[in-house]
């Protein structure tokens, strides 16, 4: 229920964006606040009760909104309404600031960073359910945070929050707050990296001198933000590696990557703050298989692997996995993101050959052909079939691994990477290639 002394009550609200956060933003704030949506996609949404309230765009100009809640796929500079928004910049929320006006007061865990922070959030979420917190996985990967029901004062959010969120909100702050790890991404949306910086950062310099702030000291970007020396919340410096005793004890093959062991590192020191026991921890780190289309092994034999990682949308995010491989056939292809650089040495992809696939192949090629073997194909299908002959025809007996890291975005050819994800399971699964 809405606290009566936050700013989002009795107003009238413009909620822009009819995504899951819109729609739960809307069932949110409708009982105490006229509340107006607009999207700029045709809404086929069926319940009648919000075809009412969606207005025209010709409408929008005669009501004076007290606020505008702008969902996260919103872009503020290409938007229909960009010139109203950008009249009105103290009048933009998110659902992310209608939260907190509401649950300040309860624990609060925000991770954010270029990769890994679904897999970080998951892990956190389990270890804190083990225990036996009221906890609550909400952002990108849960439900949106205005949907969760029976909230107490004990009850704690573990946030996975998105570089748009952060940006556009205004009052979210959080008790702990972790970037990962910064590379390019999303410069098509953020235009500069330092602006794709500057959304990451307003995590931590929202927050307060009774607030921990976790932060990757093995990565450049970050290491620069920090040399500002103006942050307020007790600062908490990773760089990524875990003692190999506690990979010992873990015994899980899923945290022998790079990326993965950073996402560890992390975790390890939050899990030292909410002082979790150390069976707990083992426990669920030992059970740890991973999230579906992210580095997910599909197959596993003597002399194959195949691992499905859809979620990669970045070089960085490939690297990092690959970084600790060898003999790998990488598939890789889609909407390259602007400014993207793939980082890995030509020494270190000495037996890595690149299967280059979609019709935005140029960018990939360009990129990868001064240090590794590179194959283009229209699709995947052929390209699949490509893979599996050259293993087969290849005298060299070691391990192989393919590896679908596609380094981009889905959307030139798939809704989202989950789509993607599975159209390349389905394909393995019925050419009854392995």
């Amino acid at each position: 229920m809405l606290n009566k002394k936050n700013i989002f009550f009795k107003k009238k609200i413009l909620i822009y964006g009819l995504g899951k956060s819109g729609i739960s933003t809307y069932r949110y704030l409708k009982k105490e606040n006229k509340i107006f949506l607009y999207d700029d996609k045709k809404n086929d949404n069926s319940k009648k009760q919000i075809k009412e309230k969606i207005l025209h765009y010709n409408k929008l100009k005669k009501i004076n909104f007290d606020y505008v809640i702008v969902s996260p796929g919103i872009d503020i500079e290409k938007c229909r309404l960009s010139n109203y928004l950008k009249k009105n910049p103290n009048k933009i929320h998110t659902d992310l600031d209608i939260f907190y006006s509401n649950y300040s007061k309860n624990k609060i865990i925000t991770i954010t960073g270029t990769n890994g922070k679904s897999t970080t959030v998951q892990i956190l979420y389990d270890i804190l359910k083990k225990q036996k917190n009221d906890v609550r996985l909400v952002g990108n990967i849960g439900n949106p945070i205005l949907s969760e029901k029976n909230i107490k004062k004990k009850t704690i959010f573990v946030i996975e929050a998105s570089s748009y969120q952060l940006d556009y909100s205004k009052l979210f702050k959080s008790n702990i707050s972790a970037i990962l790890n910064i590379s390019p991404d999303h410069l098509e949306r953020h235009k500069t990296l330092s602006k794709y910086i500057k959304a990451k950062f307003k995590l931590i310099k929202s927050q307060t001198k009774k607030d921990f702030a976790i932060l990757n000291t093995n990565n450049f970007h970050i290491n620069e933000q920090l040399k500002e020396k103006n942050f307020l919340p007790k600062i908490i410096r990773v760089d990524g590696k875990v003692d190999l005793s506690i990979l010992k004890k873990i015994n899980n093959s899923y945290f022998m990557t790079k990326g993965n062991k950073e996402n560890l590192s992390f975790i390890l020191e939050i899990a030292k703050i909410f002082k979790i026991k150390k069976k707990n921890l083992i426990e669920i780190l030992k059970k740890f298989k991973g999230l579906k289309y992210r580095q997910q092994i599909i197959f596993k034999s003597k002399y194959l692997t195949i691992i499905n990682d859809s979620k990669a949308t970045s070089f960085s995010s490939s690297a990092s996995v690959l970084e600790s491989m060898s003999n790998v056939s990488w598939i890789v292809g889609g909407l390259a993101k602007k400014g993207d650089k793939f980082l890995l040495s030509k020494k270190k992809c000495k037996n890595f050959k690149a299967y280059i696939f979609g019709k935005n192949r140029n960018p990939f090629l360009k990129e990868l052909k001064n240090v590794m073997k590179c194959e283009s194909f229209t699709n995947l299908k052929p390209l699949i079939k490509k893979v599996f002959l050259d293993i087969k025809i290849n005298k060299n007996k070691k391990h192989q691994t393919i590896f679908f890291s596609p380094a981009s975005a889905s959307f030139d050819s798939f809704q989202n990477f989950e789509k993607r994800g599975e159209y390349f399971n389905n394909l393995i699964k019925n050419n009854n290639l392995c």
